[in-house]
């Protein structure tokens, strides 16, 4: 428990001697660091994946037959994979030090009785803190002085409304939100007025710290597809270790030579392995992350991408996220019940005078947002050359502001405030009072916030003591609103259509909340408060999010409990936000999404997405490209299981029947480096299957190896090896020396391949239509391929590497035919296992 502040702090403010004592005692107003992952612990981690022990152990046993340029290859590959990770890898967790930067700004304070400008993380619990229009609040504070004091805690709460402030000798409990409170809290703005604060909390201590602590006690949502991928992995090292193991007694104890019978095992061990699935990952996630990007869509964290397609529930806030976080006067309306909605056009005169009065109850250079709606809808109307010669500020019992202009001998009184203080202003009878009351109540379920304006014009050069004393008239009321961003309705309409439920979560009143839910297209007809929302259990919680659409007076924390409920309950949660408040739940979310525009360093930080131009349709374009790139993922990953079949059929059966070895840890190497991270390109790059907006999201139980999937791939994979396994039988039988088999059947292997590369283009289109589709990355990559092939037979250097022979024109007629043979036996299967390979 914090000591309350001395009475030191009172007057002239703290010595410097004790706020040093303090400073050492307390530590400075920022967050504590926490320990991070460095690059040479991820190197670790990346060290313990058996692929890269298997490649290691290669290159050493190459290096023993004195074979380096096999050893140093074997060895490059292996950097290139850990660079991949380390490079992924190292984009950690920021979110403590954007906290830092935000809780840390500079300072006025007043010690030793004088002002002066220090750091923000040098403020101390105690120290007397000078605030006015436009500061950021450096701590968690009291106000012990203040003139028309409001600040905009949107960031704590996610109301685009400032709150009023005032001083006050007691300390109520402090929390974010509500009016007539003494407590600002750090991070939040200044937006009117001035005052005094004594600063209550500092760093860890304050309201924001408390969000960093909660957001460092938090651990992101691990990838899926990596955790299967692991255990795929980790059950096909084991199998193949156990495999390698036998074939290296065998091989050392029917042939001799040691060595080579490691090496053939290493090789078996590598071709059982499918170790390209996490490097292909990351390639293709890479790809994607750029992908979604010029959908105006940042991708910090690749894992979301895999997520994303499957995304069942959308939880938005409502301020900056639905809305725009702006206020407009969206209605006016006269005291005999006639209304206008601005819309740039000319107003009529009772309403020219409404909207100009309140332009004249407003401070001249308005910083609060409704201030500057009310400038903003009374542009362009005559003002005569007024000068503001006295104002009286908003006070507790009455809730209402008045600024006194003077013409020469003219003078202008306006007032603007809450309707039942302007009712109070203008001495209006019962019967006027309840007509006033109707109208603002008709215009608050509209969600909007509403004002009542009232005109004076006294004959006296005095003032009197409040603004009670002059006889006001009322104008009329008016209705603001922060409005609808463009396109929202139609991208929620968008998200009901793909199987996405959209939550509301805001700190709003739910008359607002639901009033803008229904603008936007949700259903409102079940709002949860906040207050109701702590009263249940988590099991109650769960049960009541399956059916409401609108939560409204959320806190951060309970936002956590929303999500940790929705979660709990099997659905995979997508989290929009834009302020501090929302950077806890952003982070528990399977994926969150933070605005760019305004949303803060914090919200940036914790998501796993940035929408760059805060545009809530963008959301739709990119779980668009999620669905496709988890398509297009699908084909790749099937793609690899069919290609590994072959390739350890291969490297086995010749040890099981007594025949030359045909594949050694070199030629694994070639096709893992060039075939397996090339075609992945080509994957990636296909274009989107039919209807992929009208299927429903993916079932986040779903293993991403389906039966059917891996039933086609070993079908896939069973056609190549009977066709390659069929060329290397043939070729011994008919007495080819074994370089010449080996480089057969190898080329043979590689064109049937890049045979597999056009039948996986599309789970729903013909072959015919694969050719037809423009890709860019194809062209590479059987450029690629010819350029590799053709080096391997040319050059001596190459043919010695790869223990390979030379091939005349009558043996390429016979590996391309294998290539052919591969394409027109699998399209002629597909269409039996379309259908199960699209749902």
């Amino acid at each position: 428990m914090l000591d309350a502040p001395t009475a030191e702090a009172t007057g002239s403010g703290l010595s410097e001697q004790e706020a040093a004592s303090r400073l050492k005692a307390d530590g400075p107003n920022e967050l504590a660091r926490t320990g991070r992952r460095t690059p040479f612990r991820i190197v670790l981690e990346v060290l313990r994946e058996p692929m890269l022990a298997l490649l290691l152990g290669g290159g050493v046993l190459y290096l023993l037959l004195g074979s380096p340029e096999e050893a140093l290859i074997l060895l490059a590959f292996a950097l290139f994979s850990i660079v991949i990770t380390v490079v992924q890898e190292s984009r950690t967790e920021r979110v403590l030090e954007a906290l830092r930067d935000l809780t840390s700004p500079r300072a006025l304070v007043i010690r030793g009785g004088e002002r002066q400008r220090i750091a923000g993380r040098e403020v101390v619990r105690g120290d007397l803190v000078v605030l006015a229009e436009g500061d950021r609040v450096p701590a968690d504070a009291r106000l012990i002085e203040a003139s028309d004091f409001q600040t905009d805690e949107s960031l704590l709460t996610g109301e685009s409304v400032p709150v009023r402030k005032v001083a006050s000798a007691a300390s109520p409990p402090a929390r974010p939100g509500g009016d007539d409170l003494p407590h600002v809290f750090s991070g939040s703005l200044v937006v009117r007025g001035s005052g005094i604060a004594e600063v209550t909390a500092t760093g860890p201590h304050s309201e924001i710290g408390r969000i960093g602590q909660s957001l460092s006690a938090l651990d992101s949502e691990p990838p899926r597809l990596q955790a299967q991928m692991r255990r795929l992995v980790k059950l096909c090292a084991i199998f193949g270790g156990v495999v390698s193991v036998l074939a290296v007694v065998l091989y050392g104890t029917l042939r001799g030579g040691w060595l080579d019978a490691l090496l053939a095992g290493i090789a078996i061990g590598m071709s059982m392995l499918p170790e390209e699935l996490p490097v292909v990952l990351t390639v293709f996630m890479a790809m994607g992350a750029w992908r979604i990007s010029k959908a105006r869509v940042l991708t910090r964290r690749a894992a979301a991408i895999e997520t994303l397609g499957s995304a069942t529930v959308l939880c938005t806030d409502k301020t900056g996220t639905l809305t725009q976080n702006r206020m407009t006067v969206a209605e006016l309306c006269l005291p005999d019940g006639t209304a206008f909605r601005p819309r740039g056009d000319a107003l009529p005169a009772g309403f020219a005078l409404l909207a100009e009065t309140g332009r004249l109850a407003s401070a001249p250079q308005p910083f609060d947002p409704m201030e500057k709606a009310f400038h903003a809808v009374a542009e362009g109307l005559p003002s005569p050359a007024l000068e503001l010669v006295h104002t009286y500020g908003l006070r507790p019992g009455l809730l209402a502001m008045t600024n006194v202009w003077r013409s020469g001998t003219e003078t202008i009184v306006a007032a603007k405030g809450a309707p039942e203080a302007i009712a109070t202003l203008c001495h209006l009878d019962a019967a006027a009072t309840a007509e006033l009351t109707a109208r603002t109540e008709a215009l608050a379920a509209k969600g909007m916030r509403v004002l009542a304006v009232a005109r004076a014009a006294p004959d006296g050069q005095a003032w009197p003591e409040t603004q009670d004393g002059f006889a006001f008239g009322l104008l009329g009321l008016v209705g603001l609103a922060d409005p609808l961003r463009p396109g929202v309705t139609e991208a929620v309409a968008e998200c009901r259509t793909a199987g996405i439920r959209v939550i509301m979560i805001t700190g709003d009143y739910p008359a607002t909340a639901a009033a803008i839910a229904r603008q936007a297209g949700l259903d409102a007809e079940i709002v949860v408060t906040g207050d109701a929302l702590a009263s249940m259990d988590d099991a109650t919680l769960a049960t009541k999010a399956r059916e409401t659409t609108v939560f409204a007076r959320i806190m951060p924390e309970q936002k956590l409990r929303i999500v940790a409920a929705l979660k709990a309950d099997g659905e995979v949660v997508a989290m929009t936000g834009d302020g501090v408040n929302d950077a806890p739940s952003l982070k528990a979310a399977h994926i969150g999404i933070a605005m760019g525009g305004r949303g803060t360093d914090v919200a940036r930080e914790a998501s796993s997405l940035v929408l760059l131009d805060d545009d809530f349709g963008s959301i739709v374009a990119a779980v668009r490209l999620g669905r496709r790139i988890f398509d297009n993922l699908r084909k790749s990953m099937g793609f690899i299981i069919a290609i590994h079949i072959p390739i350890a059929g291969l490297a086995l059966l010749p040890l099981i029947f007594g025949l030359p070895i045909l594949l050694w840890p070199m030629h694994i190497a070639f096709l893992e480096m060039v075939i397996d991270p090339v075609c992945t390109l080509v994957f990636e790059a296909e274009t989107e299957e039919e209807g992929i907006m009208q299927r429903p999201p993916r079932d986040p139980a779903a293993p991403l190896f389906s039966a059917s999937l891996l039933g086609w791939s070993v079908l896939q994979g069973g056609v190549v090896l009977a066709l390659t396994a069929g060329i290397y039988v043939v070729a011994l039988d008919r007495g080819m020396p074994e370089a010449e088999v080996r480089s057969l059947t190898f080329f043979a292997l590689v064109l049937s391949i890049v045979g597999l590369i056009f039948v996986n283009r599309s789970f729903s289109a013909s072959i015919v239509t694969a050719f037809r589709r423009r890709n860019a990355a194809l062209r590479w990559v059987m450029l690629a391929v010819t350029v590799m092939l053709g080096v391997t037979l040319a050059l001596p250097f190459a043919q010695r590497m790869f223990r390979f022979g030379p091939l005349h024109a009558d043996d390429l007629a016979v590996t391309v035919a294998a290539g052919l043979a591969t394409i027109l036996i699998l399209e002629f299967l597909k269409p039996h296992w379309r259908k199960r390979l699209m749902t």
